[in-house]
């Protein structure tokens, strides 16, 4: 969201009185509605809850309660028409929201914040705030589990060389490392909504660091903003963002999976390996050489990687040395996160289109899966279990062969193929074409469960 338009041009600042260029700066240093006018509906909801909670207690008349909650409704849809008039020199979004209230329901509005702090209240914004992006990264997550598994089902016996240290390991199949991604992914998905679970605490309530004199519901307002339980100590109510950091590890993690998956994409399409063509949309060509083809969106995917983890250790940074209870550094916490959320949601967006449009050269891979050196510990297995030697000896045997330092023969050994090496690779998780046509029915059923739980 584009910030508030400066007021003071480079030129102004240099001809203006310090004083007035101080003033200016303390203004702008110490805002943050440019940031945190994003949560302007959690902001809402949580004021329409508060207020519909005083009037319920007998705290303030339901006829108040009542021009409260009208005013607060006719701004949020004044901010998303876009007639809303912010005003920069009121700091935050709590702050512009309470003022746009006064003007429309005069000196009443100054009922709403009986019984809360900013504190609280911040608090209580924020986490839902996060709540509503970790469900957000965890459809994202679905959704590229959803491209991968496609891949997986489509090539589940098209053959690939598998890789240790970026040299030719073993044979596999390409649906086997498409479900390994699918694998990481699902994982993130489980990392967000454990986010999810910790951001849901209600803390409004809890006041400045020590709660309320007033006979609020807190039950009342936590059940309508849709949290499941309240905050059981007011000073870690309105200091705690482990939340926030719960959030930015699942981020940090995703982005590094998204990173490795990026990497892969690099390495598969390049003319040195061609086992995939990347899409005209999600590769961009040369300013000068008109044969390039270049994996931009996943080298993007993977430089990106880096801001997502810097945010996780930043507000780590931020936390470690913090005195109870509210302090003014955690104003921090939003741009952090809400980088790193928009980030992961591009980046995912943008992985999934890749993934899904992204095409295999089978017959490149096949050939390359069938260099006679990958299946060497299958042959060091057919020794052991046809001779009965030592997996030891054998694997000696297999290594000099390969190298030309023994003269020994071993053809006494059935030959094996690539395709003879994934298929004996029969068991739970292995690579053989059976196992991960089983993979990618599971893949699916995982899937459709977590259709049903809302979560994509």
């Amino acid at each position: 969201m584009a910030s508030p338009p400066s007021t003071t041009s480079p030129k102004q600042w240099e001809t203006r009185p310090d004083s007035v260029r101080g003033s200016e700066l303390a203004s702008d240093f110490t805002s943050s509605l440019n940031v945190d006018r994003r949560m302007y509906r959690e902001d809402i909801a949580a004021s329409i809850a508060h207020a519909r909670m005083l009037g319920a207690q007998g705290i303030i008349s339901t006829e108040d309660s009542t021009a409260i909650i009208k005013g607060l409704t006719q701004i949020r849809s004044e901010i998303e028409g876009g007639t809303f008039q912010w005003q920069p020199e009121l700091e935050d979004i709590h702050m512009n929201v309470e003022s746009g209230l006064f003007d429309l329901i005069g000196d009443v509005a100054g009922k709403l914040h009986t019984g809360r702090s900013r504190n609280d209240q911040v608090a209580t914004d924020f986490r839902l705030y996060v709540m509503r992006r970790a469900k957000q990264s965890v459809a994202g997550c679905r959704r590229l589990q959803r491209a991968l598994l496609d891949q997986a089902a489509e090539h589940r016996t098209t053959l690939l060389p598998g890789y240790t240290h970026l040299q030719r390991a073993q044979p596999i199949v390409f649906g086997h490392a498409m479900m390994a991604y699918f694998e990481m992914f699902g994982r993130d998905a489980d990392s967000f909504n454990a986010a999810n679970d910790s951001a849901d605490v209600c803390p409004l309530g809890s006041g400045a660091l020590a709660g309320t004199t007033y006979p609020i519901d807190r039950e009342s307002v936590a059940q309508e903003l849709g949290y499941s339980r309240i905050s059981s100590n007011s000073m870690d109510a309105v200091s705690d963002r482990d939340f926030v950091l719960d959030y930015l590890f699942a981020a940090a993690k995703t982005m590094t999976h998204l990173s490795r998956l990026s990497e892969d994409i690099v390495v598969w399409s390049s003319q040195e390996f061609g086992f995939v063509q990347l899409s005209d949309a999600y590769s961009t060509g040369s300013s000068m050489m008109p044969q390039k083809r270049n994996p931009d969106y996943a080298e993007l995917i993977r430089g990106r990687s880096g801001r997502v983890t810097g945010a996780l250790m930043s507000m780590l940074m931020t936390l470690k040395g913090l005195p109870m209870t509210y302090n003014r550094d955690l104003q921090e916490d939003k741009q952090q996160l809400m980088d790193a959320a928009d980030t992961v949601r591009s980046a995912l967006e943008a992985a999934t289109g890749m993934v899904d449009e992204t095409q295999v050269d089978a017959k490149r891979a096949s050939e390359a899966a069938s260099d006679p050196a990958l299946v060497a510990t299958d042959i060091a297995d057919r020794l052991v279990q046809e001779h009965g030697m030592p997996f030891r000896e054998a694997y000696t045997r297999v290594k000099e062969s390969i190298f030309g330092s023994s003269s020994d023969a071993i053809d006494d050994v059935p030959k094996v193929s690539a395709l003879d090496s994934v298929q004996m690779r029969d068991i739970h998780g292995g690579t053989s074409p059976g196992q991960v046509s089983a993979a990618v029915t599971r893949g699916y059923g995982e899937l459709d469960a977590a259709r049903l739980r809302g979560e994509w």
